[in-house]
């Protein structure tokens, strides 16, 4: 849920938790949402099923050692249901902290293989390209607290199939979803890889306007092969870019073409939405579908509508 104070935030989870849901995964936007691990604290005090974690985090705004304590305390108050989304962050997070992304992958990759040993509960000493542990230990951590890593473009993709326990895919483009699911399980080399998919659902004009809302970060953050498929123009990504600056992703929604929306969204009625979902998952050998929660006023309906326990 993004922008919502925490008490909401808290209520929707608990409401997940009734209508059958595994797991809660809580918006990282930097300043734009409260604090997730805040968040998460209090939904784990409220919760007793559920499993919580952000969804994505990043290693540029919190110190993965602060990452790797924090995601371990949570994981302590709610009795082992935590994990962790982890990426390299988006400009909605980064930007307005005037935070640049440098060297993601490498960070990444870093900052995945640093957390790892410090939930074994190893002392972590090693020097990445912008943070640096000196026999660093936590000594409380559970040591298989499940990592998953979130990402677009197609090395971060091959490193979340090599490195994580799952991969996060936000609002891919349906045509090469395949592709990417593929692609994490190659780079997994027959390992286990628990895939989630995660994209909106619009079954009016409200919800579709949302949709637009959305896609308006997600379309300037998408790999040049995407763009290209799309025919999105480098003036049009411009042009959404500095929308985005000015407004937020409401301002850039009005350039967000209706045609690219069941591209990466699910459209219909409620019915139509969970048989295109189900279909979408198991063709594409996806193991979970991520519900995103954007508007208070829709978020009880969303909810119970697309429940595991609805008939």
């Amino acid at each position: 849920m993004a922008k919502a104070p925490i008490g909401e935030v808290v209520d929707l989870a608990v409401l997940a938790e009734e209508m059958g849901y595994d797991r809660c995964w809580l918006f990282d936007e930097g300043v734009m949402t409260r604090d997730v691990f805040v968040t998460m604290s209090a939904i784990a005090q409220r919760t007793s099923r559920i499993k919580i974690g952000p969804g994505i985090t990043n290693p540029y705004v919190r110190h993965p050692g602060a990452t790797a304590a924090a995601i371990a305390s949570v994981d302590e108050l709610s009795n082992g249901r935590a994990f962790l989304g982890f990426g390299a962050g988006g400009g909605l997070a980064l930007g307005p902290l005037s935070v640049d992304r440098v060297r993601p992958l490498r960070v990444v990759a870093d900052a995945v293989m640093a957390m790892r040993k410090l939930f074994a509960g190893e002392a972590v000493t090693m020097t990445s390209e912008t943070f640096a542990l000196d026999n660093a230990r936590l000594g409380y951590a559970r040591p298989d607290i499940e990592i998953i890593i979130g990402g677009r473009g197609p090395r971060m993709t091959e490193l979340g199939g090599r490195l994580a326990d799952g991969f996060y895919l936000s609002y891919p483009y349906l045509p090469g979803l395949i592709e990417q699911v593929d692609a994490i399980r190659d780079a997994a080399s027959g390992d286990h890889r628990h895939i989630c998919w995660s994209t909106g659902i619009a079954r009016n004009e409200y919800e579709r306007q949302q949709m637009r809302s959305q896609l308006t970060f997600r379309l300037v953050d998408s790999p040049s092969s995407v763009r290209d498929a799309l025919g999105l123009t480098n003036d049009q990504r411009d042009a959404i870019r500095s929308a985005l600056a000015d407004g937020g992703p409401p301002s850039a929604a009005h350039l967000v073409d209706e045609e690219w929306l069941g591209m990466f969204g699910i459209v219909g009625d409620v019915e139509e939405c969970r048989a295109a979902v189900d279909s979408v998952a198991e063709q594409c050998g996806v193991s979970e579908f991520i519900l995103p929660v954007q508007d208070l006023h829709t978020a009880n309906d969303l909810i119970t509508s697309f429940s595991p326990l609805a008939p």
